[in-house]
């Protein structure tokens, strides 16, 4: 009998490791990649470099250049900023320096996506559940539409990553305790158990609307 239970905490084990690494599986769905912005650094590589190559073989064979000569590029970068207008240099350095800096940000910057993990489905043992910010806004809403005794007109929510902003537009002559829209939101966020968990705020606009 030992021999057979210790048979199957093998196989358990061993489906176990075989099994998807929840982990990297949640990053990836709650981070978005960089694939695209590799390519297109790639992409811009290879042609300059190909553009290099070209020009260097018309060179090396006697034929006239396609653009513009490769020692008479270098001579030109070389001598900048002499001999081109300081609008178009400026133009041309801001041009790069923004493109320097969206590749900068998309390597350092973790490049998340607008979800949340739920922290308790982890801990039960049980799949991993994502979910977009627009599904946790509409929730948040509804429950502070409820509490303000408003329309859904009257309630805006922002969802962020680490905030909860909710707006609400009272109706005229009708006030709104935002204590209880607040209380009301956070007892939401404390059911749901988002991870990274959001703080709620919320903002009751001075001016109201008129009722239906």
């Amino acid at each position: 009998m030992s021999s057979s239970v210790e048979s199957r905490r093998a196989g358990s084990g061993s489906r176990r490791s075989n099994g998807p690494d929840m982990r990297r599986v949640v990053y990836r769905e709650t981070h978005s990649g960089r694939a695209v912005v590799s390519v297109v650094a790639a992409v811009l590589v290879l042609v300059l470099a190909g553009y290099g190559v070209l020009e260097s073989g018309v060179h090396a064979v006697g034929q006239p250049a396609w653009l513009v000569e490769p020692q008479v590029a270098a001579q030109r970068i070389v001598d900048l900023p002499a001999g081109m207008p300081p609008l178009l240099l400026a133009a041309i350095g801001a041009v790069l320096a923004m493109l320097g800096l969206i590749f900068l940000l998309n390597g350092i910057l973790p490049g998340k996506r607008a979800r949340h993990l739920l922290a308790g489905a982890a801990g039960e043992g049980l799949p991993a559940v994502v979910v977009d910010d627009e599904v946790i806004a509409s929730s948040l809403a509804r429950r502070a539409r409820l509490a303000a005794n408003v329309t859904p007109d009257q309630v805006m929510v922002v969802v962020s990553q680490r905030q909860v902003l909710v707006n609400v537009r009272p109706t005229s002559g009708v006030p709104v305790n935002p204590d209880r829209v607040l209380e009301a939101v956070r007892d939401e966020l404390d059911q749901m158990l988002l991870e990274p968990a959001p703080v709620p705020r919320v903002n009751v606009a001075p001016s109201g609307v008129i009722g239906a």
